[in-house]
């Protein structure tokens, strides 16, 4: 007995009659389900993209996984059901129905590394945790001050071993590690575009990894998710700048030139300057997303970094896809000097993603959708 689309919502219960085939009857007994039938989500957007990650990679390669999986927090709200995803239905914007969904979809990828924002503290804990332990992840969780939601980095055991962490707010770097005291005081010049990055509650989560079975091999993995707003682009560039110059510390002053795997939702598009930042190593001071909220929010300030990076997914047309935005936001940028691209698993095509429309879907559990590359060391 499968039950049908006309059954969800309600319980199920069962009616069993003992009879001996001579007419002779006991007692009937009933059962009923503990809960009401659940839509299930029919073909997924993930099951074409799990054929290629059947199995765990070969030792000198890397799976990584960078997927924003959408906070509850964001998910629940009115404004959410009625403007950002009208065209959801409202069983699949629940928390259960999409964690269901997310762990299926990230147990079937076979990751080494797993890079996630907009994790709710009680979905890494009570599920997302537990979940990927049974598939032999550990995970690590940072929290964002303000926000009940945060940054969840999960290793394979077999693969990694944890050496440090080095997770940092923003903000709070800025203000009190002499590391950024040059660009916290020339920020300092411009005291709105100041007061708008100490009022943001984004964080930055690195962690140095050690090969299980090549110590010598070690791996620093960074994952972030920068502001959100479409003219917070000045905003952006100083949060990365104050990534990178933390990130270097870590990758070349505490642990010499160890390779880094940078992964996040960093609301940027590749026109960006925050993209052209990261990708080329510099930014001029004379740059159009300086003014990116307009003339009084103006900063102009030359910025660089000394890494070689590279998008090991490259620009797809979108890693977001809602139904008044669609756009390349997320990025696994690696160290090219130490690490290269063995395979990249191919996005969901269009049509799948549009079948119901936007994101998410019954069928897709987030707005975004994972980027997934194997890396190998070179």
């Amino acid at each position: 007995f499968t039950p049908s689309n006309a059954l969800v919502g309600l319980r199920l219960k069962l009616r069993c009659t003992p009879g001996d085939g001579a007419q002779r009857y006991g007692p009937p007994r009933e059962v009923e389900s503990s809960g009401p039938v659940e839509a299930g989500p029919g073909a997924c957007t993930f099951d074409s993209r799990h054929l290629y990650t059947k199995k765990v990679c070969g030792e000198g390669s890397i799976r990584a996984v960078s997927y924003n999986i959408l906070a509850d927090t964001y998910a629940q709200t009115e404004f959410s059901r009625t403007v950002l995803y009208p065209y959801c239905a409202p069983y699949a914007l629940e928390l259960d129905y999409r964690q269901n969904l997310l762990k299926k979809e990230l147990a079937g990828y076979s990751a080494d590394l797993i890079c996630l924002q907009e994790v709710d503290k009680s979905v890494f804990v009570d599920s997302l945790a537990p979940a990927l332990d049974a598939f032999g992840l550990e995970g690590l969780f940072r929290i964002k001050e303000k926000q009940h939601e945060g940054l969840a980095t999960f290793y394979r055991r077999d693969k990694f071993s944890l050496l440090s962490q080095h997770n940092i707010a923003f903000s709070e770097a800025l203000l009190s590690d002499p590391l950024h005291k040059e660009l916290c005081d020339k920020l300092a010049e411009y005291p709105l575009v100041q007061e708008k990055v100490l009022q943001r509650s984004s964080v930055l989560q690195v962690s140095v990894l050690q090969s299980t079975t090549d110590p010598s091999r070690k791996i620093c993995v960074a994952n972030t998710h920068l502001y959100w707003h479409p003219k917070g682009g000045n905003i952006r560039l100083i949060q990365i700048a104050v990534a990178l110059s933390h990130i270097k510390h870590v990758a070349c002053d505490l642990y010499p030139s160890i390779p880094v795997i940078f992964c996040g939702d960093f609301n940027s598009t590749p026109s960006s300057g925050t993209y052209s930042f990261i990708n080329s190593g510099g930014i001029a001071e004379d740059h159009e997303d300086w003014v990116s909220n307009g003339e009084e929010e103006r900063c102009n300030m030359p910025l660089s970094h000394s890494f070689k990076l590279l998008s090991a997914c490259g620009e797809p047309a979108y890693t977001n896809y809602v139904g008044g935005f669609h756009g390349c936001l997320d990025y696994i940028f690696i160290d090219k000097n130490a690490l290269e691209v063995e395979q990249v698993i191919p996005l969901p095509s269009h049509e799948e993603v549009t079948t119901h429309q936007a994101l998410p879907s019954v069928s897709h559990p987030s707005d975004h959708i994972a980027l997934i590359c194997d890396l190998k060391w070179k």
